[in-house]
């Protein structure tokens, strides 16, 4: 049995509290794609939580696909497959994907000068929503900063953790019932992260409010999980992981992440050098690099270009496409670990 084959760990770590999943009218699932917020799907699967109260959330830190009727969306960020890998994902569990985003996305933010902060757009099962957009003009100019506080790193704030709060706040439907939201964080990722709480109130949470009685309930459900113990999961299902991890990626955040490692961005160089470039003249614009020290040149010449992305030309060609055309679940049996699986997470500290 080759190394890509090997059975992994199927141990359920031990969790201080444990929900009664029973009790919440719906589940959101915030859904990046990545492996932890998959693994969290597939734990609610496992302890045979009804399949009908759950629902994937994902945002969209370019923006909706650019399109007619969306024609101010970004495509420098993100890996290009990632929405539809998300899309695909969701009709394989046969489950409701709701997308939401800032209107033009990270991109829009970062050159914001003298502006408000763009909407918050979100997809309910009645349609598409608009919030905000109308405050005090600021500016921006600048990078998110490579560090752990959410106020100057703002991407992962303003891009993801506001816009689900947005989306959760100004749902009627959220009102006088009781709802569940799950994330992926674990405290293996981070001395930061491993001080989160497994379970808590949300901070969009109104049970005390009574017009609203919005009482909303944060699980971390693989707070205490090993990667090992991540990837046993996700080979247990036969889930084939986003393209990113195929290609050397060790986690999945935005293709062009703030915290991406030198391999990461002489990789990026390799296969996208024409969105590298772009990244580079915001450098030279901002006059500040992305990276607190070196330039994304700089950065690209310190590392070397990962080996799996000559080796899986089938994978680099899905994780440039915007349609992720092969299959979402395999036989287990099938099932291959992805070259990345255990490298560089090159994420937050």
């Amino acid at each position: 049995m080759s190394a890509t084959q090997m059975v992994l760990p199927l141990q359920v770590p031990g969790v201080s509290t444990l929900p009664d999943l029973s009790t919440y009218d719906c589940i959101i699932v915030a859904f990046s794609g990545g492996k932890d917020s998959i693994c969290c799907l597939l734990r609610l699967m496992e302890l045979g939580v009804d399949r009908s109260k759950i629902e994937l959330h994902h945002h969209l830190v370019d923006g909706l696909s650019n399109t007619p009727v969306n024609p101010q969306s970004s495509t420098l960020f993100d890996w290009p497959v990632t929405e539809n890998y998300c899309r695909k994902f969701a009709q394989a569990f046969d489950l409701p994907l709701y997308m939401s985003w800032l209107e033009g996305g990270l991109e829009r933010e970062m050159c914001r000068k003298d502006q408000p902060k763009a909407p918050t757009h979100f997809e309910t099962p009645d349609g598409e929503q608009v919030s905000g957009g109308q405050g005090k003009p600021g500016t921006r100019c600048k990078f998110p900063a490579k560090t752990a506080d959410l106020k100057t790193r703002w991407c992962s704030s303003y891009l993801k953790i506001d816009v689900l709060s947005t989306a959760i706040a100004n749902q009627s439907r959220f009102n006088h019932s009781r709802t569940l939201v799950v994330t992926g964080e674990r405290a293996q990722e981070s001395a930061a992260r491993a001080k989160y709480q497994s379970f808590e109130p949300h901070r969009t949470d109104r049970r005390d409010s009574h017009k609203l009685r919005r009482h909303i309930d944060h699980w971390r459900p693989v707070h205490a999980y090993t990667t090992e113990q991540i990837w046993g999961t996700i080979q247990r299902w036969g889930v084939q992981a986003h393209p990113a991890y195929h290609l050397g990626w060790g986690r999945l955040s935005c293709q062009f992440c703030i915290f991406g490692s030198p391999n990461q961005w002489a990789s990026n160089l390799a296969i996208s050098p024409e969105r590298t470039e772009r990244l580079h003249q915001y450098e030279q614009a901002f006059q500040h690099t992305i990276d607190n020290k070196l330039s994304i040149p700089e950065m690209a010449t310190k590392g070397k270009v990962y080996e799996a992305i000559h080796q899986h030309p089938d994978q680099l060609q899905l994780a440039l496409s915007q349609d992720y055309t092969a299959p979402i679940l395999i036989d287990p049996n099938a099932w291959t670990l992805p070259a990345g699986a255990f490298g560089e997470d090159a994420g937050p500290t």
